[in-house]
């Protein structure tokens, strides 16, 4: 075959990004203003939720949800092993500890099962962070009344969600944002939507919301919109709190507006990409396929993650390198928090612990996964990835 050139991600400007861009610079307002309060409202609408919050990044958006919730020096949160460094590092920020737990080998999730070992083994742990994983919504809620939602209520555990990987993610007729305490969302540039950089709240208690929209910006009882457009002196404003710096410029939301109003055409399209995966890989016996819980429409595909297994005559690694020889590009959706180094050493974590998250870690690479990709290039990848597989 001739060598082509596949990126792991690419973003798509398709839509009024220009425009709104355009409108934001004449106005001569650059930070905060309408188009992040257009971006909150459209948002919020779009996934269920009552309030929502722009913000600078994910990681912002998780530091004011678990100070909202109350996590406080001295606590211990569960979170998964098997996660960006982000969900566990916001837990230290609080002067908290993180308490980590195996997730389920082929979605990478947080069960009932494992949630309700761990809260067997550590009987004082009071809050939870879960993260949906590659765009796949973990078992928040059930008809039975065995979610995820149910167990943390019935044993007193608030519970944060990490979607950065789940716009747009359902779960039983349910947006991802609207069913959870505190949700948060990730615009980061190779997301299924984009602001470059940048990041959303969601919640439906006004207490949370009031909180986080005083902390995201200095303390301060206004916002500098409401302080330039309101009757009364721009100047004249209260710190009410020692707050943060996390506000997303108007800039950054215009871009979100535009993405957002694409975000279903793009998640559909994403969607042919995994499919097309799932027929193309299915017989290959070195690798395992993503475990997928509910219905292709459901899931944001934000990641195609395949796991090398023992009958693979290669190591992931080198693996890697041939795709990329190849043009094909990759990456890895983790190395486990238990593997890091400050994790590791600080709470005296071994491997044996999560056996889940060792298997997947020796063997895990996402395959290129975004709009618009070609069968041609899809083609390219799965036939490649046969090839140096020698099936």
């Amino acid at each position: 075959m001739k060598k082509m050139n596949i990126p792991f991600a690419k973003v798509f400007i398709l839509g009024n990004e220009y425009k709104y861009i355009k409108e934001v610079l004449e106005s001569g307002w650059l930070t905060t203003a309408g188009k992040a309060l257009s971006f909150e409202q459209n948002f919020s609408n779009h996934v269920g939720s009552r309030f929502a919050c722009a913000v600078n990044s994910c990681t912002a958006a998780l530091h004011l949800g678990i100070e909202a919730l109350g996590v406080k020096e001295g606590d211990k949160v569960f979170v998964p092993s098997m996660t960006f460094t982000a969900s566990a590092e916001i837990i230290r920020y609080m002067g908290a500890d993180p308490v980590f737990l195996d997730t389920e080998y082929g979605s990478n999730l947080i069960t009932p099962e494992i949630l309700l070992k761990g809260i067997e083994e550590h009987p004082d742990v009071r809050s939870l962070i879960i993260v949906h994983y590659g765009g796949q919504a973990a078992k928040m809620i059930s008809a039975k009344g065995d979610g995820i939602l149910g167990i943390c209520k019935s044993h007193g555990i608030k519970i944060m969600e990490d979607a950065a990987h789940a716009f747009p993610s359902r779960l039983e007729g349910q947006m991802v944002g609207s069913f959870g305490d505190v949700t948060c969302f990730s615009f980061y540039a190779n997301k299924t939507i984009t602001t470059a950089e940048g990041g959303m709240l969601t919640t439906n208690s006004e207490e949370i919301y009031r909180r986080v929209k005083i902390m995201r910006l200095h303390g301060i009882d206004r916002d500098v919109w409401d302080r330039f457009t309101s009757d009364k002196p721009s100047w004249e404003y209260d710190v009410v709190e020692a707050g943060y710096k996390y506000n997303m410029p108007d800039v950054n939301a215009a871009i979100g507006l535009a993405q957002l109003e694409q975000a279903d055409k793009f998640r559909s399209e994403r969607q042919k990409v995994a499919e097309f995966y799932y027929n193309n890989l299915k017989e290959l016996e070195m690798i395992d396929l993503p475990v997928c819980h509910v219905p292709f429409e459901d899931h944001a595909w934000h990641l195609y993650p395949v796991i090398l297994n023992g009958n693979s005559p290669i190591s992931r690694n080198h693996c890697i390198e041939k795709l990329s020889e190849a043009g094909i590009g990759t990456s890895v959706h983790y190395k486990p928090l238990h593997q890091m180094t400050y994790y590791k050493n600080k709470y005296r974590l071994t491997e044996r612990d999560y056996p889940n998250a060792e298997k997947t870690w020796k063997g895990n690479l996402s395959l290129p996964i975004y709009p618009f990709m070609s069968d041609e290039e899809l083609n390219y990848v799965c036939e490649t990835l046969k090839r140096i597989l020698g099936a």
